[in-house]
């Protein structure tokens, strides 16, 4: 066992798919069941003795900066947010991990899965009953995660926090700076380079029971964790949606965000009483199509 050096968390995406929260706040400032979602994950790592706690902030980064005064936590920017995937975020942090928890800032956590001492590297997981589009692990008889596939049908995948033991850390950081400035380098989470290096990355898999750790990709499935969101979504932008249609907020559904040209967040769409709308920020208008 080895004492945690500290926690990572990425905060820096722009959760597009969160639409239209994300568009007016970052995710991780989400507030469930009565908790700031990165409030509650740093109460829960404070808890298990970890003080020392680095945020990798990006996209309206600024929204992140009362916490280092409420819990004296370290701020560090991720300037390629919009430009790289999860991985800048860790090429941001790579002074700082050693033993490290590097965890998502906008997860919640049923109970506390943080310990003050951990033996060996480990990713979370759940299990999926049927098929299911996540990252799915497989494992040799010690656990070690030996293959990942996107997509699987009754297995594990990857969800919530993992722990970095120091071995982990210096080889995945050398090997994220030899791939750094690859072309192909830049779309892939960090996952996704670490299974392409299995071979020199040993990590376990830790299973965790259904109902224990949650991750809201968007409003809807926020809305079946938290009922309180069907009433109150605290949008302005979907309070607007809804007057401009003269219903209620909870009559829409199956919200998804829209892209522009440029990738860039443009707008969302949803359905309303069987036919589909959407909405566009900028002219912050509602129409049928």
């Amino acid at each position: 066992m080895a004492k945690v050096d500290n926690a990572v968390m990425i905060v820096a995406g722009t959760s597009s798919r969160f639409a239209p929260l994300s568009y007016e706040h970052p995710k991780g400032l989400t507030r469930v069941r009565g908790e700031v979602l990165i409030e509650r994950q740093i109460s829960q790592l404070r808890a298990a003795g970890i003080r020392d706690i680095y945020l990798v902030v990006g996209y309206m980064g600024d929204r992140f900066s009362y916490l280092q005064k409420k819990f004296g936590v370290h701020i560090l920017e991720n300037s390629q947010y919009a430009h790289r995937n999860n991985h800048g975020s860790i090429y941001a942090a790579r002074e700082v991990l050693g033993n490290s928890y590097v965890c998502c800032g906008d997860n919640y956590f049923a109970s506390n899965p943080f310990e003050p001492e951990v033996a060996e590297s480990y990713y979370a997981t759940v299990f999926a009953q049927g098929p299911t589009q996540e990252w799915c692990v497989y494992t040799d008889k010690e656990d070690v995660i030996n293959r990942v596939e996107i997509g699987g049908r009754d297995a594990w995948y990857m969800l919530g926090h993992t722990y970095w033991d120091r071995d982990f850390s210096r080889t995945f950081l050398d090997i994220l700076e030899r791939v750094y400035d690859l072309p192909e380098t830049r779309d892939k989470l960090w996952e996704g380079i670490y299974a392409d290096h299995l071979d020199k990355l040993s990590m376990k898999r830790r299973c965790y029971p259904d109902g224990t750790i949650f991750e809201f990709d968007t409003l809807d499935e926020l809305r079946e964790f938290d009922p309180s969101y069907w009433e109150d979504s605290r949008s302005v932008i979907l309070k607007d949606a809804a007057a401009q249609l003269g219903c209620q907020e909870r009559e829409l559904t199956r919200l998804r965000a829209l892209r522009g040209s440029t990738n860039a967040a443009e707008g969302f769409s949803f359905c309303w009483q069987g036919k589909h709308y959407y909405y566009n920020y900028q002219e912050r208008i509602v129409r049928e199509g």
